[in-house]
C-alpha cells in the first residue's frame, strides 16, 4: 500500500513504516516557541524537574509577537525567554539583534528542512511544511515536553490531495489559491488533516507563493499543509547553512487520500475574505462591486510579509500617493528582507507614497500593536484571520486579500482590483 508524504516522514523518523490514524511517539527536529508562548512553556519546563533540554539544537525561541516591547507586561514576559536562553546557552535565540516573524526567520536560517517533524506553540507553524516538513502547531505543555524528551506523540493525519492546474494569471498568487480552498471546505474541512498541494501549478509558484498557502493551511483546520521538494525548493535551500541534512520525500502514486481537489487556478480572480472568517471568500470582481471603503491597508505578517510582498507593493505605489483617508502600514517579515527592500528601494518607495514601515513584528496581526482598528474601521490586510476583534475594535472589520490588493486599495480608498492599474 502506498503512502504519502506525511506517512513517509513519520514512518522516517519512526523506523517503520505507519499510514493515516496511527499514533506514534516520534522524535522531533525543531522546536519552536515565541515570546507568548514559551514562558508558559518554560514554567512546564522548569517544574517538572528537567535540568536539560533533550536537543537544544533543535530548540529556537524567536521573540516576535511584541518586540520591541509594547508594554511593562511584555517587557517581563519577553525576560523569561531571554533568561532561559542564557541559562542554557541556547544557539538558536532570536531578539532585536536578530530579529524576524518566526515563520519567516527560521526558513532564512535554515533550521527548517526538508523531511523535517517540526512543532510549534503557533498554529501557523504550519508554514514550514513547504519546504517538505510535516510542521504542526501544538500547545506550550506539548513544547515543553518535547523540550523534555526530544519528542511527542502524534496521530498521523490523513491527507486531503488539492489538485492545482494552470498558470495563475497576474496578481493571483498563493494567498488566493489558499483562501480559495477554505471558501471551497470551509474552516473546518480539513480537520486534523495534511493538505498536500500537488499539480502543474506548483511549478509556477514561488516559495514565498507556497509559504503562504501553507500558513493558512490551520484556517481549514489542518493539521499540516505540505508542498513537495522541486527545484524551487532546492535553490531557495541552496545558499543555507541547513541544520540538518535534507530529506526528500514523495507520495506513491497509489497512496490514500480521504479527498482530493480540484481547482483551475488558471481561471481564478484574486480572492477577498470578508469579515468575519477566512473561509467567506468572494472574487475581487464582488469586492469591487460592493465599493468598500477602507480606513488601513495593512502588508505583512506570517502569511504575507516577505520580499515579494514588498516588491510587488512598491511596483504599485511607484510615483502614487496613499489616499488622504488611509493609514499603509507595511511589516517586513525579517530584518534581512527589510534589508534587501531598502537596497533594492522598495522601501523608498512605500514611504514616498505615504506608507509607513514598522520592525518585523506579529503585533497588528493579533491585534496587539503596530497597527490596531478603532471602532468600526475596516481594514484591507495581508494577514491570516478576520475574526470578530482580531485587530482591534469588536466592531472593526477586515477583509483578507494579496499584497497586490491591498497596495492598490491604499491608492484608491476603496478595494480595488490591481489588474486594473494602467502602469
Amino acid at each position: 500500500m502506498g503512502q504519502t508524504i506525511t506517512e513517509k516522514i513519520f514512518s522516517e523518523h519512526v523506523g517503520r513504516k505507519v499510514y493515516a490514524g496511527e499514533i506514534v511517539r516520534s522524535p522531533i527536529d525543531m522546536v519552536i516557541g515565541n515570546d507568548i508562548t514559551t514562558p508558559i512553556s518554560i514554567k512546564a519546563f522548569e517544574e517538572s524537574g528537567a535540568t536539560k533540554l533533550a536537543n537544544p539544537d533543535g530548540f529556537s525561541i524567536v521573540l516576535d509577537h511584541f518586540i520591541p516591547a509594547k508594554d511593562i507586561a511584555s517587557a517581563n514576559q519577553a525576560r523569561i525567554s531571554r533568561d532561559f536562553a542564557k541559562k542554557h546557552n541556547l544557539k538558536n535565540f532570536f531578539d532585536e539583534k536578530d530579529m524576524g516573524i518566526e515563520h519567516a526567520l527560521l526558513p532564512e536560517k535554515g533550521l527548517v528542512v526538508p523531511g523535517d517533524v517540526i512543532i510549534g506553540a503557533d498554529s501557523h507553524t504550519c508554514t514550514h511544511g513547504a519546504l517538505g516538513a510535516f510542521s504542526t502547531g501544538m500547545g506550550s505543555t506539548d513544547l515543553a515536553f518535547a523540550m523534555i524528551t526530544g519528542g511527542n506523540w502524534f496521530k498521523v493525519p490523513e491527507s486531503i490531495k488539492v489538485v492545482l492546474s494552470g498558470k495563475p494569471g497576474k496578481y493571483t498568487t498563493g494567498k488566493d489559491i489558499i483562501l480559495e480552498i477554505i471558501r471551497m471546505i470551509g474552516v473546518d474541512g480539513a480537520l486534523y488533516k495534511t493538505l498536500e498541494f500537488t499539480g502543474s501549478t506548483i511549478e509556477h509558484l514561488t516559495m514565498d507563493d507556497r509559504f503562504s498557502m501553507c500558513n493558512m493551511a490551520i484556517e481549514a483546520g489542518a493539521k499540516s499543509g505540505i508542498v513537495a521538494v522541486d527545484d524551487i525548493t532546492r535553490e531557495f535551500l541552496a545558499d543555507k547553512d541547513l541544520a540538518r541534512e535534507p530529506k526528500e520525500h514523495f507520495s506513491d502514486e497509489d497512496a490514500s487520500y480521504v479527498q482530493v481537489l480540484e481547482i483551475d487556478v488558471a481561471n481564478l480572480d484574486p480572492v477577498i475574505a470578508y469579515p468575519f472568517l477566512p473561509s467567506n471568500g468572494h472574487s475581487i470582481n464582488q469586492a469591487v462591486a460592493d465599493k468598500i471603503k477602507v480606513d488601513q491597508a495593512f502588508i505583512g505578517s506570517c502569511t504575507n510579509g516577505r520580499l515579494a510582498d514588498l516588491k510587488v507593493a512598491a511596483e504599485i505605489l511607484k510615483g502614487q500617493k496613499v489616499h488622504p483617508d488611509v493609514r499603509l502600514i507595511v511589516t517586513p517579515g525579517t530584518q534581512k528582507i527589510l534589508r534587501e527592500a531598502n537596497h533594492l528601494g522598495y522601501i523608498d518607495i512605500i514611504v514616498d507614497a505615504g506608507g509607513v514601515v514598522s520592525n518585523p513584528t506579529c503585533g497588528a496581526c493579533l491585534g496587539g500593536y503596530m497597527g490596531i482598528l478603532g471602532d468600526n474601521e475596516v481594514a484591507i490586510s495581508t494577514t491570516n484571520r478576520n475574526f470578530v476583534g482580531r485587530m482591534g475594535s469588536r466592531s472593526s472589520k477586515v477583509y483578507l486579500a494579496n499584497s497586490a490588493v491591498a497596495a492598490y486599495s491604499a491608492i484608491t480608498g476603496f478595494i480595488s482590483d490591481p489588474r486594473d492599474i494602467k502602469l
